[in-house]
């Protein structure tokens, strides 16, 4: 599994596809954090958001660089469908987790009124928007969808309805941190609803490949 994750990373890297979300997600960090007397929370309920969408595209931009000769050669090394695809999400999990640490730094480097309970209430908001992040990119993927328009149009109407509708997901989390209300509640639902959404849409995927395949 380590080596598979490795393979990806040297893959994505080599496409050079996760530039655009990189630099997205850079420059609303530099916007973000720019006055250091914000108070913190509701920045990072605005930067989670901002890494549930980074990745989203990361998994995609992941799971679209192989042609499907390619992806026979790695399914051949994998030798399971979820194998191959627990080390892409293994591999955008380990990306998301980089730059959820570069907010952090960030933000306790700029700010005046960072606290360590704030930084932990940050990691984890940005942990979970980040699995969700993945559970909704997995579906839309070119493993189950094989046109770049309907991959677009599939996860940008997703992650608009997750980001926006009142859906116990992360919603609860990201209007509690911009509003300054009690996070523990929402923070707990966002966690474990997150981990529930990506174990769902893993196994389902996965099935729904091997089946096709």
């Amino acid at each position: 599994m380590l080596a598979l994750t490795r393979y990806y990373l040297a893959l994505l890297g080599h496409s050079q596809r996760y530039l655009p979300a990189l630099l997205a997600y850079l420059a609303l960090c530099v916007i973000l954090y720019a006055d250091p007397h914000s108070p913190p929370l509701p920045l990072f309920g605005i930067s989670a958001g901002g890494l549930l969408v980074v990745s989203c595209w990361l998994t995609i931009a992941l799971l679209d660089i192989e042609d499907p000769v390619q992806r026979l050669v790695t399914l051949s090394h994998a030798r399971q469908w979820r194998r191959m695809i627990t080390g892409a999400v293994l591999t955008v999990l380990a990306c998301s987790l980089v730059l959820t640490a570069i907010t952090e730094v960030w933000s306790a480097i700029k700010s005046f009124k960072v606290q360590p309970s704030a930084l932990g209430i940050g990691l984890l908001a940005h942990l979970a928007c980040a699995l969700l992040g993945i559970a909704i990119a997995l579906p839309c993927s070119r493993l189950l969808v094989h046109r770049i328009g309907w991959t677009v149009l599939a996860a940008v109407i997703t992650l608009v309805v997750v980001l926006l509708a009142k859906i116990p997901l992360v919603h609860p989390l990201l209007h509690a941190l911009t509003d300054d209300e009690p996070v523990g509640g929402p923070l707990v639902l966002a966690l474990v609803t997150s981990v529930v959404v990506l174990a769902a849409s893993f196994f389902a995927v996965s099935a729904l490949v091997r089946r096709r395949s």
